[in-house]
């Protein structure tokens, strides 16, 4: 199968696995969906998948990775486990489940999808990801949703995620968690990275860049997190923003362009908290 889109930037996590600089997000797409989305998606050049027990669309997944005629290996595919599956045993279990829903023999990336500090199980949980790494199982590991205290808990119990995936975009800033991933060699990356709703698109400071560089307002902001080093994972099932949200990579966002991008942040109220909100 050819490919027409662009070649992907890759980053290189702790351990030497590397991984695209952006990818496909499939929340909240049902199977038949997420099966044409992610068929298409490769076949524009995506190489990165995201999904996760819990989206109820990995067998979807699967289905779009066969389909797409693009190879296995060229393929990242990430996925990640719910709450109950907390702790050695069940991660193994967990990730064994995944396997089969999405048709694969390995992940290339599995993460605890919420902490879910209430029940206090999370620094279990990712000793069974270290397990299901040594087994070969799955390539790299790491977390999503975690906050500072969460990742606290882990250093101290000699454990460093490969990844952290976390809410973020112009409007909601994670300086404090940047910083700790910047510290410890753990890539991010971006859920919801082009916000939620559209009111971050329609923002000024969006549209204006957009304006000047005779680009998309989602492109502007995707290619401020590629500036910043982030992973951005925009959903769509539309082929044409498929394509769109994949080309930020022939571009450059002015100083003035993302010093304007860097000054959106605000307190956001409704911002899902990981300390009671997860599953």
């Amino acid at each position: 199968m050819t490919t027409t889109g662009p070649e992907i930037p890759m980053l290189t996590l702790t351990g030497g696995v590397r991984m695209p600089a952006i990818g496909l997000g499939t929340w909240p797409m049902d199977d038949a969906e997420a099966a044409t989305a992610v068929a298409t998606a490769l076949r524009l050049g995506y190489r990165l998948i995201d999904t996760a027990e819990n989206y109820e669309n990995e067998r979807g997944v699967g289905a779009g990775i066969r389909a797409s005629g693009v190879p296995r290996d060229e393929v990242f595919v990430t996925s990640k486990f719910n709450a109950r599956w907390h702790g050695v045993a069940g991660v193994r279990t967990a990730c064994e489940a995944s396997l089969a829903r999405l048709g694969l023999d390995r992940l290339d990336l599995l993460l605890v999808h919420w902490p879910n500090p209430g029940q206090d199980r999370y620094v279990e949980a990712m000793e069974g990801l270290m397990r299901v790494r040594e087994a070969g199982l799955v390539r790299a590991i790491g977390v999503s949703n975690f906050k500072p205290a969460h990742l606290a808990r882990l250093f101290a119990a000699g454990l460093t995620p490969q990844v952290s995936q976390i809410q973020l975009d112009p409007y909601h800033h994670r300086d404090d968690l940047d910083a700790i991933h910047r510290a410890h060699g753990i890539v991010t990356e971006s859920w919801g990275p082009i916000g939620r709703g559209g009111t971050l698109l329609a923002d000024p400071a969006v549209t204006t860049a957009a304006t000047e560089l005779g680009r998309t307002p989602a492109q502007v902001v995707l290619r401020w997190h590629v500036e910043h080093g982030w992973i951005p994972l925009p959903k769509s099932s539309d082929p044409m923003r498929q394509k769109q949200n994949l080309e930020v990579f022939d571009f450059a966002l002015t100083p003035a362009q993302r010093a304007r991008l860097d000054g959106l942040d605000r307190p956001d109220p409704e911002m899902l908290d990981a300390d009671v909100f997860g599953h």
